[in-house]
């Protein structure tokens, strides 16, 4: 992988936050009503879910041509 990749998945982690937060909050609900987490930590949950999923989905955009 080189720097140039690693630059594209950067720039595209930024518009895939629009398809990462649906998921990331419905994890935070899911998670606050079966386990029952505190607020603090289902923010936390949503803000690191965002980001794992649009780093994801830049991933997959970047290297999607590769088999």
């Amino acid at each position: 992988m080189t720097s140039h990749d690693v630059m594209m998945i950067l720039v595209y982690i930024f518009p895939m936050f629009l398809f990462a937060i649906a998921p990331a909050l419905k994890l935070g609900d899911y998670l606050e009503e079966k386990y029952g987490i505190s607020e603090t930590q289902k923010r936390t949950v949503m803000v690191v879910g965002t980001f794992l999923v649009s780093l994801v989905l830049a991933v997959f955009l970047q290297f999607g041509h590769i088999y």
